[in-house]
């Protein structure tokens, strides 16, 4: 049945997050083990943990409401998973993977942060106070994992990525390998000088 009022469709829009909050703990526990970048893992781990706690912010709320998080299947988010599994299953270079790996989780809090962001503006429009903090508590974290991982792609994951490209298309001569970003993951991994255009020689 469709909402017919402004809390029905509060409610519906809790249980769709509800749903997606479910499927993405199932979710990282498989991304955790493929990633192979110690501080990516780390903070797949993290976010798993604070994954729980989201859940459990949402049944409070249902409590309050004494509504059932129950009965509605995140369509949406689904499809967001299943794009990261593909990748997983499809085992490029693991430099790649973690980058990929980094881009799907992007597109998970993305969606996350959208859906959360509309329910604690309508909990306060509602008078929801309690919710809307707890809401907004989750909207923060979610934020936070985003800003992380952008941090962790630019610090180190896409110029492993790069680097591991281009060592295994042949573009770099082994005269460019001292120079190119070490294979050891970290933040300290430096970028190299651009390669040669693609289908050239170095002279």
């Amino acid at each position: 049945m469709p909402p017919h009022s402004f809390l029905e469709l509060y409610v519906e829009e809790l249980k769709d997050l509800y749903s997606a909050e479910n499927q993405i703990l199932k979710a990282l526990p498989k991304m955790i083990k493929a990633a192979t970048h110690d501080e990516l893992r780390e903070a797949f781990e993290t976010h798993r943990q604070q994954t729980e706690g989201h859940v459990q912010r949402l049944e409070q709320i249902f409590g309050e409401l004494d509504e059932s998080p129950r009965g509605k299947k995140c369509h949406g988010m689904e499809g967001v998973l299943e794009e990261g599994a593909e990748l997983i299953q499809d085992g490029p270079e693991p430099a790649i993977l973690d980058a990929g790996l980094i881009a799907a989780a992007q597109h998970v809090e993305h969606y996350e942060m959208a859906g959360y962001g509309s329910v604690r503006t309508w909990a306060k429009k509602l008078g929801f106070g309690t919710q809307m903090r707890l809401l907004q508590q989750t909207l923060d974290e979610e934020k936070a994992t985003d800003a992380l991982l952008t941090q962790l792609a630019e610090a180190s994951v896409n110029a492993d990525a790069d680097a591991e490209a281009d060592l295994t298309d042949g573009t770099d001569g082994p005269a460019d390998m001292p120079e190119r970003a070490s294979s050891q993951r970290g933040p300290k991994a430096k970028r190299a000088r651009p390669a040669a255009p693609r289908g050239t020689s170095r002279t």
